[in-house]
This record gives structure tokens, C-alpha cells and sequence, in this order.
């Protein structure tokens, strides 16, 4: 192992959480780093089946804040301290609903956001979703 491998040992932590889907691919549902956690892109993947079930945008954006919430919550922070978050819709027409519950997850001070439409999402979702958050001291 090379000194500059050491060096790094211990900066990045795997965030695990059986509340949360598993991941799909070769990644990791969540990553804690310098103080902040880095979370994969979640879909409405029901964590005990691990089974997606197309439902309504308003449907997956709560289920996919769910999994959000937990797997900060398995971190050790919360939505209080999301700095930043990314959200991609399948169809930009869900746009209103989805911004409607997510901002129901938020007080009032929310973190910098970008909603894009793309082409297609993992599994056909309506919705993915990942943020990146402070952990308090």
C-alpha cells in the first residue's frame, strides 16, 4: 500500500442503512467525507422487496425523501443540513408536485437545488434525487 493510499485511510466512510434500497450498480447508497455526506441518486425502490413499483410523481418523491431521510439519518445529520440537492424527472409536467413535497421535508431555509428533465431514469422512475449534506460537529 502506498503512503499516499494511507494518507487517504479513514477520510471516506460507506454509509449503510437496511431502511434504504440497496444499490442497483456498483456504488454506494451513501458516502461520508470531510465532514459532509454524499448520497447516490435515489429512485422508489421499496427497501424490502427491492422491487420499483411505477406509482404518482407524489407517490416516489415521498418515498425517495424517505430514503433520503434515512440514509442521513444513518450519517448522522439531517434535511437541516443539506447544502445541495439534484433532482431529475423523467417529465418536467411533474415538476409542480414534486417541488410541492419536497419543500414539505424543508423548514425554511432550503439548500441550492437543480431540476432537470432527462431521457430516462434507472427502472422507468418518475424521479431520482440526491443530495449532499453538512454533519454537525
Amino acid at each position: 500500500m502506498s503512503a499516499r493510499s494511507d494518507y487517504f485511510r479513514g477520510m471516506k466512510e460507506i454509509v449503510k442503512s437496511d431502511a434504504v434500497p440497496q444499490p442497483i450498480g456498483p456504488y454506494s447508497a451513501a458516502v461520508k467525507a470531510g465532514g459532509m455526506v454524499f448520497t447516490s441518486g435515489q429512485i422508489a425502490i421499496d427497501p424490502t422487496t427491492q422491487q420499483y413499483q411505477p406509482q404518482s410523481a407524489d407517490v416516489e418523491t415521498r418515498m425517495v425523501m424517505g430514503h433520503l431521510q434515512n440514509l442521513l439519518s444513518a450519517a448522522g445529520t439531517g434535511f437541516e443540513h443539506v447544502v445541495k440537492t439534484s433532482i431529475f424527472l423523467a417529465d418536467m409536467g411533474d415538476f409542480p408536485v414534486v417541488n410541492e413535497v419536497y419543500a414539505s421535508f424543508f423548514s425554511d431555509e432550503f439548500p441550492a437545488r437543480e431540476t432537470v428533465q432527462v431521457a430516462m431514469l434507472p427502472k422507468g422512475a418518475r424521479v431520482e434525487i440526491s443530495m449532499i449534506a453538512c454533519i454537525p460537529s
